[in-house]
């Protein structure tokens, strides 16, 4: 991804927020949802170019069979493979016109068509096409009709497609109950930490047991065991006294609450694309959802 002034915007404008964060909402139940809506936009850019670039490879990956049956219907009425090919660059292949456009230009350069063709796959940058694209160049190199191959390589493409969308639409009411999961357990762990952990903590508190009208014997006495920080103030006295009140927070209650729940979003979204798309990297944008969906109940339920 190439740095650009929208780039730039996006991260002055979340340093922005954060500042006025710091000097408004500090002390207040509004500090860390703030914080968490000035890195958001910070990075949006970056994000939004993912996911802008995993469109691109779906529209890429959908167009190639087009692609292949044009360049098919050329070589079927006479043309050779690299006549063909500048042939059809002229149609409008989407997404993929760019890398079409350019292999025929790499072939009026005298480039070897198979050459030309890898450099294609590499640019386009899609495992599908890697695939199909090796394919043909190793059966017309062994001998093979190639107008036979690309159209098995049209009809292969075409099932893969055709899989991919039985297998989201298959797995969609599993997507929808895993986000219902996730803020049913977003709720829990609301109620964990803002009923049941200070319920607990009283009763820990406690350093004897009762007696029936007599003093109980020193042997009998509980102990408090020692336990971990419900919660901890963060310091902004001085950097040391920041990094050191982070880092008790982290380990207090309601840090390691937090932590639970992003670690929690962070995978069921991984999981969540990983069904519907078959790769890990789509859900990295469920993962993003949940994560700062996590972060800003959790935060807003500490505060209040």
């Amino acid at each position: 991804m190439k740095f650009e002034k929208r780039h730039a915007t996006a991260i002055l404008v979340g340093l922005l927020v954060l500042v006025l964060d710091l000097i408004f909402f500090i002390g207040t139940v509004w500090l860390v949802p703030m914080i968490v809506v000035a890195v958001t936009i910070g990075w949006s850019q970056y994000w939004i170019d993912f996911f802008i670039n995993i469109q691109k490879q779906r529209n890429i990956e959908a167009r190639f069979p087009d692609f292949v049956r044009y360049l098919v219907g050329g070589i079927r009425s006479g043309m050779p493979v690299s006549q063909a090919i500048i042939h059809v660059a002229n149609t409008d292949f989407g997404s993929l016109s760019p890398h079409v456009k350019k292999l025929a230009n790499q072939i009026e350069w005298s480039i070897p068509v198979h050459k030309a063709l890898k450099i294609f796959a590499k640019d386009t940058n899609n495992p599908v096409i890697k695939r199909s694209i090796a394919t043909v160049i190793e059966a017309e190199q062994a001998g093979g009709n190639i107008e036979d191959v690309l159209d098995t390589v049209t009809r292969s493409v075409i099932d893969i497609k055709k899989i991919k969308q039985r297998r989201k639409a298959s797995i969609h009411s599993q997507i929808v109950q895993s986000y219902v999961i996730f803020i049913v357990f977003l709720a829990i762990m609301v109620v964990v930490q803002n009923m049941i952990i200070p319920y607990v903590s009283g009763l820990t508190k406690q350093t004897g047991i009762e007696a029936t009208g007599i003093d109980a014997p020193v042997s009998l006495i509980r102990e408090t065991p020692a336990s971990i920080s419900e919660t901890v103030q963060i310091d902004f006295s001085s950097v040391s006294s920041f990094f050191s009140s982070v880092n008790a927070w982290f380990v207090s209650l309601k840090g390691i609450i937090m932590m639970i729940a992003l670690i929690q979003g962070l995978f069921t979204g991984i999981v969540i694309g990983k069904l519907a798309e078959g790769q890990i990297s789509p859900g990295l944008k469920h993962s993003l959802i949940l994560m700062t969906l996590a972060f800003l109940v959790i935060s807003i339920s500490h505060g209040i």
